[in-house]
């Protein structure tokens, strides 16, 4: 919350940041004589006052809009991104009632960006995309430049010219990513066949775009030429991105890993979160500044340097979580632009291009993935997932629109086809994956061929989930948990530690034991643990509060999981038994056993006592 705070104080300043001299001019519209005295200039209102309270309202109306219609879209099975699009329509200024002030969006928007790429690169992994490079490498290539092609073709029956043609095309060409996860987790297949050839299709679509994102300024900016001259830009843009990227794989390399150890020491987590926060902003700032390329590559570039760090799940566990707020603000301004007037004056432009993204993409998708020789329904579930538009393609249009290659009197038509365009391909997405194991089914019955029906039996179980490979999951490596540990190991039983110390992490990983960095309250790092195929989890640290989120984020990922936890006192036990552990074990209520049993024992108490005893402690102290 406090970060939020800072950037709203950030985004506070920006908006006051405005030359001054239009306050002059407005409070003294007539220029005066140079012999006359000037007018004493009249007190002005606090710089911080009205500009804030325009950030606040635009701020809570724009989330307030997009929780309302999030909420809704998500309860009809639908992405929440079409909520928030919805919700930029309805606070826009083409709507009646509530108008937000569009330019404090789109500079939150802007930080969005900043933070989507930098998740973007901190969640790339090289070798998953080498893992499947023979489909995804050429596929992603074939499908962006037939997508691009037809969008820019498309583009000039529309009557635009070819550089609107091209980066319309290219808009339309990349598909969400955050669409894409969804609905593959949401049918569990994020880790089967189709989800690596997808998410490394994927990756490669994304490779494209952060290079569209460096070419555009230097073909279309306002320094570009024609023939030679392009050729001089686009080779010095290539130098730049070069030398960016040198410089901060090699030397961001070395110091943001040293910068994070050294924070992640103080185990302050606003600390930590903050030198993220700055790492994001200040390489995505920097990149534009220094090197001239746009932010949204500088931050992608800093996201992998983390990403590459054994801080990378903290980091996204803990830092990124405003991402998402500012990713919201990012659609509902893009939502903001939309004209529904402007629809209904020009259908077929919508319609034409709802048949490239839902048609030409997933029938090029498919028909690459099947000349690769992947089973049927893994070439419908691949072509399928990707057949949508989402925040690449609204990063591309706005781009454009900044460079003017898109001229303000176009850009309003542009930014509403793909909004337009983005709103139902995203709500038909879900349904249309729902659809993939009737239509591979009726495929292969219609066909009936003996060589072919095989295919179904191989393809669903490689369509089943990973094996497990998390036995049990152990939070906290203190006394007790080093012990429960050892204990697993001895049984054949394979655990992953979860820590909040790094030290303590680089220390078990010497011991060939599975470890992990990062706070087990978060999702995000229970699912890197494996919590999904785990069947136990051990809460080993005894701090009460932070054991009951982690047992709700546990039941919610794994219904099934069985929960033992420790408590440090016995008023405890409740609240960590109705959060869902099944197994509860109290600081207090085991000493008071131990103590009581030392002193029967001393008394020479009889056994039949000692067991009445027991009994006594335990219903009194334990359940």
């Amino acid at each position: 919350m406090h970060f939020f705070v800072l950037m709203l104080a950030l985004l506070g300043w920006m908006a006051d940041a405005a030359p001054a001299a239009a306050d002059v001019r407005a409070a003294n519209p007539h220029p005066v004589a140079n012999d006359a005295q000037p007018h004493e200039a009249e007190p002005q209102p606090h710089r911080g006052g009205q500009p804030n309270i325009d950030l606040i309202l635009t701020l809570t109306g724009g989330l307030a809009a997009a929780l309302v219609l999030g909420y809704i879209t998500q309860q009809l099975q639908l992405s929440p991104i079409v909520g928030y699009l919805l919700a930029g329509i309805a606070v826009g200024p083409h709507t009646p009632g509530f108008e937000a002030d569009l330019h404090l969006a789109e500079q939150m928007a802007e930080i969005g960006v900043i933070l989507l790429m930098f998740g973007v690169g901190l969640h790339f992994h090289l070798k998953e995309l080498l893992a499947v490079r023979s489909v995804a490498v050429p596929g992603a290539l074939v499908q962006s430049i037939t997508a691009t092609v037809l969008g820019a073709l498309a583009g000039r029956l529309f009557g635009w010219d070819w550089s609107i043609s091209f980066v319309f095309g290219g808009a339309i060409s990349v598909a969400s990513t955050v669409v894409l996860v969804r609905v593959l987790s949401d049918n569990r297949a994020l880790h089967t066949r189709v989800g690596h050839v997808a998410v490394g299709w994927l990756v490669v679509e994304d490779l494209l775009t952060v290079v569209a994102l460096v070419l555009l300024p230097s073909l279309f900016g306002n320094d570009a030429q024609g023939g030679w001259g392009v050729a001089i830009a686009l080779g010095l843009a290539l130098v730049k991105m070069g030398t960016l990227v040198a410089v901060v794989f090699v030397v961001g390399g070395r110091l943001v890993p040293w910068l994070l150890d050294r924070v992640a020491s103080t185990r302050s987590r606003e600390l930590f979160t903050l030198t993220v926060l700055v790492i994001a902003l200040g390489i995505a700032v920097g990149s534009a500044t220094v090197f001239g390329v746009s932010m949204a590559l500088g931050a992608f570039l800093a996201g992998m340097i983390v990403g590459r760090s054994e801080f990378s799940l903290r980091a996204a566990s803990e830092a990124l979580p405003m991402r998402d707020a500012f990713a919201v603000l990012f659609f509902v301004s893009v939502g903001m632009l939309l004209d529904p007037r402007q629809l209904l004056e020009s259908p077929m432009v919508i319609l034409c291009t709802l048949a490239i993204v839902l048609v030409a993409k997933p029938a090029s998708a498919m028909l690459i993935v099947l000349l690769m020789r992947y089973p049927l329904k893994v070439a419908l579930s691949v072509s399928i997932a990707l057949a949508q538009i989402g925040e690449f393609s609204f990063i591309l249009a706005t781009l454009g629109k900044q460079l003017k290659i898109v001229p303000d009197v176009m850009a309003d038509e542009v930014i509403n086809t793909l909004v337009a365009a983005a709103i139902v391909s995203i709500t038909l997405n879900p349904l249309l994956y729902r659809m993939v194991g009737p239509i591979d089914q009726w495929l292969l019955s219609w066909r009936k061929t003996p060589a072919q029906q095989p295919v179904a039996k191989p393809d669903q179980e490689e369509d089943s989930e990973e094996s497990p490979r998390h036995r049990a999951i152990v939070v906290g490596y203190g006394p007790v948990g080093k012990t429960v540990t050892q204990l697993l190991l001895d049984n054949g039983i394979t655990p992953t530690v979860i820590e909040l110390n790094h030290e303590t992490v680089r220390r078990i990983k010497t011991f060939d034991v599975a470890a992990i960095y990062g706070d087990a309250s978060r999702p995000d790092v229970l699912v890197e643990a494996g919590i999904a195929e785990a069947e136990n989890l051990i809460l080993s640290s005894g701090t009460s509060q932070t054991d009951e989120e982690i047992i709700r984020r546990a039941k919610e990922l794994n219904p099934k999981i069985r929960i033992l936890a420790r408590s440090q006192y016995v008023r405890e036990l409740p609240k960590l038994r109705h959060a869902g552990a099944e197994e509860v074990f109290s600081g207090e209520g085991e000493v008071a056993m131990a103590m009581t049993m030392a002193i029967l024992r001393r008394l020479g108490a009889t056994p039949e006592q000692i067991d009445r005893e027991r009994e006594r402690v335990t219903s009194e102290f334990l359940k």
